[in-house]
């Protein structure tokens, strides 16, 4: 698999990476072996970038990880590049209680998830969300006093603002920014994709499906016990009509491509650019084979013209997040 730097500064990764959340019940129940499988396959393929955050499933998806790392062969071990994501804080009942960036819990959470992915130095380390009670300056300065001391390798930001991009990357390089980014989630192009170009810091888009919501494979009866998406307002009742009407649209030209809905708008987030790396939350090996398949995917200026005329920016139908959950997004702030 083709590869290239992750920024200016960060290391060289895989064209596509993946997502490793939805391993951990985010989208209901999951199977474990399955899972693994996935990782293994995903590690064959030349999938080298792995994302989590320490409270995916409160440890239970790094523990996994780490897992499937020990049974993977060495070369394909050593070739995977840990992306961990730290500071959600989460009540018993799973609730997301606080985001804690203060440079103690900065060096706490990664003495735990060290332990958790059994391995020496995390790759990419970066804050879940801005602590908003903590400066970025801080919560970066900790993270390099951890790359000096050698247990981390780079700083990568989550969620944030061209200001607060500013302000950490004068603190230390950034290499990357992880935020979401997709057909229907744009929300970047206006002022962060400028800011982390000028600066030589690269993307990792998640939700390119936005969920699965535009994969081609949701509908409205598809939620299992325990899938978070059911409190997702795009996919409340009012709004993913709307957006599964999207989808519609979009499955014309992939049908006319022959290739599937994901692969189409897959294919549109890596023709972006170099420096965006789409991060697929693939948790079953036909889904990953799905997902690879758009790397074969040549769009024409024709067909992106197309795809976006589908789906014009800012069609979606409800906001990315419960309100709560908005309001922690340093990135939506203007």
């Amino acid at each position: 698999m083709e590869q290239h730097g992750l920024g200016k500064t960060g290391p060289q990764v895989s064209v596509i990476g993946l997502g490793c959340m939805g391993m951990s019940g985010m989208y209901g129940p999951s199977d474990r072996a399955e899972s693994i499988a996935t990782i293994h396959a995903a590690l064959e393929a030349g999938v080298m970038l792995l994302d989590t955050g320490d409270f995916y499933g409160m440890g239970h998806n790094e523990m996994l990880i780490g897992e499937a790392l020990r049974s993977a062969p060495p070369s394909r071990r050593d070739a995977a590049i840990l992306s961990v994501k730290f500071g959600g804080m989460r009540d018993p009942a799973g609730n997301f209680i606080a985001f804690d960036g203060r440079p103690v819990a900065v060096k706490n959470s990664l003495a735990y998830t060290l332990q958790r992915l059994g391995v020496d130095h995390i790759d990419i380390y970066r804050p879940a969300r801005l602590d908003a009670n903590v400066p970025v300056e801080d919560t970066v300065g900790a993270i390099a006093d951890m790359i000096q001391a050698g247990y981390v390798r780079h700083v990568g930001l989550s969620e944030v603002g061209a200001q607060t991009i500013r302000k950490a990357a004068a603190v230390h390089p950034v290499c990357d920014l992880q935020i979401e980014y997709s057909l229907i989630s744009r929300g970047i192009e206006q002022a962060i994709l400028p800011a982390c170009r000028e600066l030589g810091i690269g993307i990792t888009a998640y939700g390119v499906l936005s969920r699965g919501l535009i994969s081609g494979h949701w509908s409205k009866d598809a939620a299992q016990t325990g899938d978070w998406r059911a409190n997702s307002p795009r996919f409340q009742q009012g709004n993913v009509e709307r957006n599964l009407a999207l989808v519609d649209a979009l499955r014309a030209i992939a049908d006319a491509k022959g290739v599937s809905v994901a692969q189409i708008a897959i294919a549109w987030v890596l023709a972006q650019g170099d420096d965006i790396v789409p991060v697929i939350g693939a948790r079953r090996r036909d889904r990953l084979t799905e997902s690879l398949g758009a790397l074969d995917i040549t769009l024409t200026e024709d067909e992106r013209a197309a795809i976006e005329a589908a789906v014009p920016r800012d069609a979606a139908a409800g906001d990315r997040y419960e309100a709560v959950q908005m309001a922690h997004l340093d990135s939506e702030k203007r």
